[in-house]
């Protein structure tokens, strides 16, 4: 039952929810998600191992970033969620506006002088 519950647990915050939609558009860093969604760093990579854990998004160590990508290939139930949340962003004001700041963010400043993630 926990692979069930697991990603319907993880849509139930608007962070993660924001985290998604952002990913949409291309692979993010923690410090550019952290900069679009207004969070602290240990709150996003709690949302990010979230994330992770139900299978919505993977990670891979690049250089000093971590980077974080929709998960390559999602079990069915996953990509059923991925779908309507896809569908539910269209138009929606929020989906735009963390997109809109996800686009504006660049790695190189944001991240320079921070420690690896």
């Amino acid at each position: 039952m926990e692979d069930l519950l697991r990603p319907l647990k993880a849509l139930g915050d608007e962070s993660r929810l924001k985290i998604l939609w952002m990913l949409e558009d291309r692979d993010l860093c923690s410090c550019e998600i952290q900069e679009a969604v207004g969070l602290a760093q240990s709150t996003v990579s709690r949302h990010l191992q979230l994330l992770e854990d139900a299978g919505f998004v993977a990670s891979e160590k690049l250089g000093l970033w971590k980077i974080y990508r929709f998960h390559p290939s999602p079990g069915p139930m996953v990509q059923g969620l991925l779908s309507l949340l896809r569908y539910a962003a269209v138009g929606h004001p929020a989906a735009r506006g963390v997109r809109e700041k996800a686009a504006a963010a660049q790695r190189e400043i944001l991240c320079a002088g921070r420690p690896a993630a």
